[in-house]
């Protein structure tokens, strides 16, 4: 054991996904070490508890693993937990947590964002509960990546993390486990898996892990347990560079999956999920499910399946995400929040018993089951819902509409943006909220227009400047935001949502039905005049 002088980096501030910086920054002497410390530091817990630990495979992911396992024997951690080559998706290191009481977990990923040497790599820790760090928790960590002065770390060989067993590194029990088995086992409590394998008897599936870390987890559900055809997980081996894709379950990077489900001889149903393993998309032939309809429709359908029959006592979305679940709550007489971008919003809600089912617009969705988006909970969910109402993707999804009317969504991403301009944006369209209530646009009058603020029901904390909201009459609506999961420039995203009651067309094209927004949007923002930008970088 010893203890290695340092002197602080600039920019370690972890954000609603911890710390996301490119592989050559992590790779920088003391960088991963100073953050490591500091999280050590901030959390005294973790000295004589028990330490979760593993990512999604990126590249980086080995060395940095291993780093860490010196750095915890050094700090006092009496066991750590790993899994077997030192990969754990998202939602199962969410798992171990809670289900081992662990002190918390440090998970290895930078979530949907590009790998490789020229990629991206992150950090980030989860609390206790098995959710994200409380605020509280990284501003700590944050400020003591301001002031540190030193590391400690064990010095020695690596690991070998290939085998499972039970090793020791000093003082500390290294356990390493399969990655998959626990996680299986709480889906296996969760869901009837023998009516989702007679729905799926005779008819194929596509599930998209793209290269990603879904991949084992994948095969061992759908080709292991419930008896599918092993073609039925395409890109299913985890590599450092994710093939050379970019492993964001949308329609341009899921493009194989979306050519196979848009084909003339589409599979039953496709699937797919992105770097970590929490996030989801969800299609059927020649239909894709958004990510805000798909929390409706888990929401309304929730007592179809085992884990929920007694019903959920309410639901929560992130502000941006489409309204499309409040009008389900609504109708079932249950809580609904509205909360900021970031898994950790809802945390206090899931433990305070308040909601059990959560989703963000980013194609994320869970269950009180853990605390962190699911990307294959929220796929069985599905295939559950379909197997317990003899229906197929289409029919669930028209069903839904008629009876809660559609809200028709799309996000626009403006990647790489100029920050200062991006920033011009959104202050231009802030000085004018107080004036734009009661105008009208087009057939549009705003009925709200404001810069979201939310106040945490369970805590009583409050978040300021979450996002800028134009609300209709009619019950559309856009927002404006400023995403901090990018490594390069400024994300601005701008969100565009019509509402069509249960009367009107539910069969129109989405970009179709959301032109008029968009263009109040940009009316009122000047979004591509600012920023110089004819076309968003990504729709979806």
């Amino acid at each position: 054991m010893t203890e290695v002088n340092t002197t602080p980096f600039d920019g370690q501030k972890p954000g609603t996904s911890g710390l996301r910086k490119k592989v050559s920054v992590f790779q920088k002497p003391n960088y991963l070490e100073n953050f490591v410390q500091s999280i050590f530091d901030s959390v005294p817990e973790l000295a004589g508890g028990t330490l979760i630990l593993g990512g999604d495979g990126r590249f980086y992911n080995d060395v940095a693993i291993q780093t860490i396992l010196r750095m915890a024997a050094a700090n006092g951690v009496a066991r750590t937990i790993i899994g077997q080559n030192g990969l754990f998706s998202t939602p199962a290191v969410s798992n171990l947590i809670r289900l081992h009481k662990a002190n918390g977990g440090i998970i290895l990923s930078a979530s949907h964002n590009p790998g490789g040497p020229k990629g991206d790599f992150g950090l980030k820790f989860n609390g206790e509960n098995g959710g994200p760090a409380a605020e509280a928790v990284t501003d700590a960590i944050y400020e003591r990546t301001q002031h540190i002065d030193r590391y400690k770390i064990a010095k020695g060989n690596d690991l070998n993390l290939s085998d499972i067993g039970e090793t020791h590194l000093g003082d500390m029990t290294v356990m390493v486990i399969d990655p998959v088995a626990d996680y299986l086992t709480m889906m296996e409590a969760l869901f009837d898996f023998d009516a989702i394998k007679n729905l799926l008897d005779g008819k194929r599936i596509c599930f998209d892990a793209m290269h990603a870390i879904t991949g084992p987890y994948a095969k061992a559900i759908f080709c292991e347990r419930l008896g599918l055809p092993e073609d039925s997980v395409i890109n299913g081996i985890p590599l450092p560079d994710f093939g050379g894709g970019h492993p964001d379950p949308n329609p341009v990077y899921a493009k194989e999956l979306f050519d196979t489900m848009f084909s003339d001889n589409a599979p039953f149903f496709g699937a797919a999920s992105d770097g970590d393993g929490d996030r989801n998309i969800v299609l059927g032939p020649n239909i894709y499910i958004s990510p805000s309809d798909s929390i409706a429709v888990l929401a309304a359908n929730a007592t179809d399946v085992p884990g929920y029959e007694n019903g959920i006592p309410g639901v929560a979305r992130s502000m941006p995400t489409s309204r499309a679940v409040d009008v389900v709550a609504k109708d079932l007489g249950i809580e609904y929040f509205e909360t900021p971008t970031g898994w950790k919003f809802f945390g206090n809600l899931l433990d305070a018993g308040r909601i059990a089912l959560c989703g963000e617009e980013s194609a994320g969705a869970s269950s009180d089951h853990i605390r962190e988006k699911d990307g294959l909970w929220a796929i069985l969910m599905w295939l559950n819902i379909l197997a317990a109402r003899h229906q197929s993707v289409e029919n669930v999804i028209s069903d839904h509409w008629l009876a809660y009317g559609r809200h028709y969504y799309s996000r626009h991403d403006y990647e790489g943006v100029n920050k200062e301009k991006a920033e011009a944006v959104m202050s231009g369209l802030s000085k004018k909220l107080e004036s734009l209530v009661g105008q009208s646009f087009k057939d549009e009058t705003i009925s709200k227009a404001d810069n979201f603020s939310y106040h945490d029901p369970v805590d009583g904390s409050v978040s300021h400047n979450q996002g800028l909201r134009v609300e209709f009459e009619s019950g559309s609506r856009f927002v404006i935001r400023l995403s901090g999961t990018g490594t390069v420039g400024a994300t601005l995203r701008l969100y565009l949502e019509k509402y069509e009651p249960k009367a009107g067309d539910l069969k129109q094209d989405v970009q179709t039905a959301l032109r008029p927004i968009a263009e109040i949007a940009e009316e009122i923002a000047a979004i591509k005049s600012t920023i110089d930008r004819n076309e968003p970088t990504l729709v979806s």
